[in-house]
């Protein structure tokens, strides 16, 4: 594999690692209504496991409310169930065939659980970088041996990847710093 191609497969990864961290960052409750904070909640129903967000829909209708509309009003009680069983503290008030949450002002001592929480994704999301930088030394080493590069390009290209893993872990070191100031923002 050329190393150009080995530098902009890293490249994609890398942004995918961010992508899937930020993407989690969003189940992170901040004290304002997210729809993702309940999206992926998985419901037992139809004799089967499935996703909220495939089972209704879910909005924010106000700065501290959920509401979430089953397409199927049969549905509901399984929706509120896999809310309570979720542990995110969230009390689901069924309103007919729709579900209502109100969200509780966060205690310092949860914004700071909450924090903990947040700093675990990004370590996790450094540690896939990370695998990634492996992965692409790894295979810049075989287009060495396979098409003759000499070892000042594979260096060269080795410091590529290193700024690539040194950018994209700032990156996600400051949508930590963003989710840090958000969570703990009363």
């Amino acid at each position: 594999m050329p190393i150009d191609q080995v530098l902009k497969e890293t490249e994609e990864k890398m942004a995918k690692s961010e992508a899937a961290m930020m993407h989690e960052f969003e189940g992170i409750r901040t004290g304002k209504a997210n729809p993702a904070l309940v999206e992926n909640l998985m419901v037992d129903a139809y004799g089967s496991s499935m996703r909220m967000r495939d089972m209704a829909g879910i909005t924010a209708p106000e700065t501290r409310m959920i509401l979430i509309q089953p397409w199927d009003a049969s549905t509901v009680a399984a929706i509120a169930k896999a809310i309570q069983g979720a542990n995110l503290g969230l009390n689901p008030a069924v309103d007919g065939k729709v579900i209502r949450i109100a969200l509780p002002e966060l205690s310092q001592e949860r914004r700071e659980e909450l924090v903990k929480v947040a700093r675990k994704i990004t370590e996790d999301g450094r540690v896939a970088v990370r695998h990634v930088r492996r992965d692409a030394k790894e295979g810049l080493k075989k287009s060495a041996k396979e098409a003759g590069v000499s070892e000042d390009e594979i260096k060269g290209a080795e410091k590529q990847v290193q700024k690539l893993t040194d950018d994209c872990i700032k990156k996600l070191d400051a949508h930590l710093a963003d989710k840090e100031k958000e969570i703990l923002t009363v």
